[in-house]
């Protein structure tokens, strides 16, 4: 039940219908039997859409595209690992100073990547070819930089994966040279793969047997032709849910101070993506 004292979190973007994670968070919210909802907003003017979350009491609200970058002016505190990714997808509101209302902002999308990817490689001691140069890119090259892992980038459109490369401080590797290349996992951050281009895919499929570990975090649709192919040259694989579902449940920790459960937000990700699919 909603009432007078539900704690109101929720996400803000444009677009945000196709979300996935008002149903992971409302599941979270439930199955701990907290008294909090979380609900889809799509401001047409972010300055507005800022001041109405703090004159609305919200506490915590996710960030997505267009906003990630934008939404930084906005903050009084901003998370170290958030500045030097250059964008934020989590908001915290402290309250907790009558009449004044101070928001930190945080990114959680690194946290996804490593924790999806921690399920089975060691990180400190790992070798990572992230594919991309998007936003997506970043926040998992710095995410793994952050945690002691050594990162190659590799870019369809070269200009852009070098000075990604750069501000990375790895190697890029361009297309006519990644059969040379070997690591302990592939990331792959772009939407090659995506419904309604099934069939497409990042990378050379006879190259996947370098990698032993491939993550996709393309989740729609869940199992994406990359991840088949992988499946069939004998990896490891990491399908897109996983970083969407942890990255979700740091926000939630964050948030509420209480660890997220897990077993709850990943079923109801995969009923909603079955949801969406059908």
């Amino acid at each position: 039940m909603i009432d007078g004292h539900t704690c109101l979190f929720g996400i803000i973007g444009n677009p945000v219908t196709h979300s996935l994670s008002p149903a992971m968070h409302n599941a979270a919210f439930a199955e701990l039997g907290l008294n909090g909802v979380y609900v889809p907003m799509q401001p047409d003017n972010l300055d507005h859409g800022f001041q109405g979350l703090k004159a609305l009491g919200f506490i915590g609200v996710s960030v997505t595209v267009p906003f990630k970058v934008k939404i930084m002016a906005y903050l009084d505190h901003i998370d170290p690992v958030a500045q030097k990714i250059g964008a934020v997808n989590t908001l915290l509101f402290d309250r907790d100073i009558p009449d004044l209302v101070r928001c930190k902002g945080y990114n959680t999308d690194w946290l996804g990547s490593n924790q999806a990817l921690a399920e089975e490689i060691r990180l400190d001691r790992s070798t990572v070819l992230i594919i991309g140069a998007g936003g997506a890119a970043r926040a998992v090259g710095f995410g793994l930089k952050e945690a002691g892992a050594k990162v190659v980038l590799t870019n369809r459109t070269e200009s852009k994966g070098r000075e990604l490369a750069a501000q990375l401080n790895c190697p890029f590797a361009p297309a006519s040279e990644l059969a040379e290349i070997r690591a302990d996992a592939l990331v792959n951050t772009t939407s090659v793969g995506m419904t309604p281009h099934d069939d497409s895919i990042p990378i050379r499929a006879d190259l996947l047997g370098h990698f032993p570990v491939v993550m996709d975090i393309v989740y729609a649709p869940l199992e994406t032709r990359l991840l088949r192919e992988a499946a069939a040259h004998g990896c490891r694989t990491i399908d897109g849910l996983k970083m969407l579902q942890y990255q979700g449940a740091a926000q939630f920790t964050l948030w509420t101070n209480r660890p997220a459960p897990h077993a709850a937000m990943r079923a109801a990700l995969l009923r909603e993506l079955q949801a969406h699919s059908s």
